[in-house]
């Protein structure tokens, strides 16, 4: 049997090594690639994890940034709090990732321990707004 790697592979070597082992099962070409811990009993445990997480680190694909893209702020947890003046602010990151812009309006329905907030349609709103001038316009004209 081949020798297995004392350290384990990374990047360009680590693709190269598991398109060499493609013919084993998962669990050999992470061992042969170094990804393997020996237990007090020396027992041999697979670490499919870190190879897992090796195997996107190597085509791209980081599963944990170090920092945002831009530096600021903090990732989105989708939890929130109420603040100690009563208001739950919802972010702007989950407004863009919504497509949301500024004077989009929603109408808010409590319901047992949820909320839902459904956004207005802005043709809703041009309907509702054409209807209420045309009642004003029916007032003025009983009026007279």
């Amino acid at each position: 049997m081949t020798e297995t790697a004392t350290a384990p592979l990374t990047g360009k070597a680590l693709l190269a090594k598991v398109k060499e082992l493609s013919n084993l099962p998962r669990r050999e070409r992470a061992k042969q690639c170094g990804y393997y811990t020996v237990t007090k009993n020396n027992q041999v445990r697979v670490n499919l994890t870190d190879f897992y997480d090796a195997l996107l680190s190597a085509r791209g694909i980081p599963l944990s940034p170090e920092a945002p893209k831009d530096g600021r702020g903090r990732e989105p947890t989708y939890r929130v709090s109420v603040h100690q003046n009563g208001q739950i602010v919802i972010g702007a990151t989950y407004t863009k990732a919504m497509g949301l812009k500024h004077g989009d309006e929603f109408e808010i329905k409590l319901g047992y321990k949820h909320i839902h907030l459904i956004q207005v349609d802005s043709d809703k709103k041009e309907l509702q707004s054409d209807v209420d001038i045309d009642e004003e316009e029916d007032e003025i004209e009983e009026e007279e």
